[in-house]
């Protein structure tokens, strides 16, 4: 029988169609049903389109389904991806905004600190009520999960569902890993590594070239103005920490206190980078605002450029293939609740860690203790999600309050009495979707 891999919020356009094309390579997935679901229906005709000329030029015989409704994309399928996004720009400018207002600058905001949170709370309810639907239609499904606050979202689901399948995924892990490749000039095919950490902010714990340590390689490439530029802050800490985390400096530089708690320190390490993203504030609500009127064009010269058949480097299609493909063995990483994974981060809280697929299904690997500055890292970051977490399960506002006191950058500019008060200001800037919360309690001010 052909196998059903279901696309749930599938108008994430660009992001979808990588995957897609990578899915039908394997010759397991050649006559698949491909079943696109998202709410906005423009959106997911403009994906149905792009998947069909995919399906095309490859001369595959998979079966592309389109609709609006969830049960019916996941009813009997195989695999499920998520890629949601729960409320618009209007909405999660507010997550970056009401913090700037308050002095905290923010560059993404999808993550951890109050923005990441909010984003984790709006969506962690609809996350859950997919997990019903897949437990109910199709509890066998490997779930992968690319929607972000991921460490949250995997946290939520993997503890209310234990018996489903779900692994989230980044691609920031393998495109570190290809970055430092490039910068000391080896093959990537020539590099093994081992990172582990939290989401956003794992480590690798080793990085070879042929089998010998290229973290001396490392270290002279970064004293190269071109190549620290690049990475001011990843760099910068690497210098400082002795190991290179994954995700781009603009998202490092807000789950930390060194880089944007003032005026000078923004404009040093957060401006004039060269990467694709330097952490200059609001980046990715700057770019959602610009492409709000362009999105439909952009589409559709996408949609006129010939299409590259060959396999990208997401993790998701060979995972696949290993689960209910050909059922060759892959290793990637990917986020999991810590259950004897990593021995100094919480028992419980979600890591990033290696995972074998196979017709097992997905077996995270013990990893051991990370290097104590790393761990210490981790640690703040990691408590702070499990109590957003919780907070959100319990619709209990406290608990939100007291996990965005001790975020990093945050506790770095405010007081407690101001971090309250912005946490109430998004709190109702954010009312309409986080019916789940008991009502505010009065603050005491002296």
């Amino acid at each position: 029988m052909p196998k059903k891999i279901a696309f749930v919020g599938a108008g994430s356009f660009g992001f979808t169609r990588r995957l897609i094309k990578d899915i039908l390579t394997y010759p397991a997935f050649s006559d698949a049903v491909i079943t696109l679901m998202d709410i906005d229906a423009e959106r997911l005709s403009f994906i149905k389109a792009a998947v069909d000329k995919i399906v095309t030029a490859g001369n595959y015989s998979a079966r592309v389904e389109a609709t609006m409704d969830r049960v019916e994309a996941l009813t009997g399928a195989d695999g499920v991806i998520c890629t949601i996004l729960q409320g618009g720009v209007d909405v999660f400018r507010k997550d970056v905004e009401i913090p700037k207002e308050y002095g905290v600058d923010i560059n993404v905001g999808d993550t951890r600190g109050p923005a990441g949170i909010f984003r984790a709370l709006r969506t962690i309810p609809v996350m859950l009520d997919i997990c019903k639907d897949i437990e109910r239609y199709c509890p066998q499904a490997v779930f992968l999960n690319y929607t972000n606050p991921m460490a949250m979202l995997c946290r939520a689901m993997q503890d209310k569902f234990p018996e489903l399948t779900i692994s989230g995924l980044c691609h920031s892990v393998q495109g570190t890993a290809e970055m430092l490749a490039k910068w000391i000039g080896a093959p990537m095919e020539e590099v093994t590594y081992l990172c582990a950490g939290i989401n956003h902010q794992a480590w690798y714990l080793d990085y070879k070239w042929n089998g010998q340590d290229a973290y001396p390689l490392l270290r002279e490439a970064v004293k190269k103005t071109e190549i620290y530029n690049e990475e001011q802050v990843r760099n910068e800490m690497f210098i400082h920490l002795g190991y290179y985390v994954t995700e781009s400096s603009g998202h490092n530089s807000e789950y930390n206190a060194w880089f944007r708690k003032r005026p000078d320190l923004i404009e040093k390490y957060c401006t004039h980078g060269t990467g694709w993203n330097p952490g200059v504030y609001a980046y990715i609500r700057d770019y959602y605002m610009e492409t709000a009127n362009t999105w439909r064009d952009n589409i559709k010269e996408e949609l006129d450029k010939p299409i590259d058949l060959e396999r990208g480097h997401e993790y998701a299609s060979s995972i696949f293939n290993a689960v209910i493909g050909d059922g060759t063995l892959y290793e990637f990483n990917g986020n999991v609740r810590n259950f004897g994974l990593i021995d100094n981060l919480p028992e419980g809280c979600c890591v990033e860690v290696p995972v074998l697929a196979s017709r097992r299904g997905l077996n995270p690997l013990h990893v051991g203790k990370l290097p104590p500055q790393l761990a210490l890292m981790n640690n703040i970051s990691a408590r702070c999600e499990e109590l957003a977490v919780e907070g959100s399960l319990a619709g209990d506002r406290e608990m939100i309050y007291q996990a965005i006191y001790f975020d990093p950058l945050t506790s770095a500019v405010l007081s407690l009495a101001e971090i309250r008060e912005m946490v109430d200001k998004m709190f109702t800037a954010n009312a309409d979707w986080l019916t789940q919360f008991k009502p505010a309690k009065v603050s005491i001010r002296i």
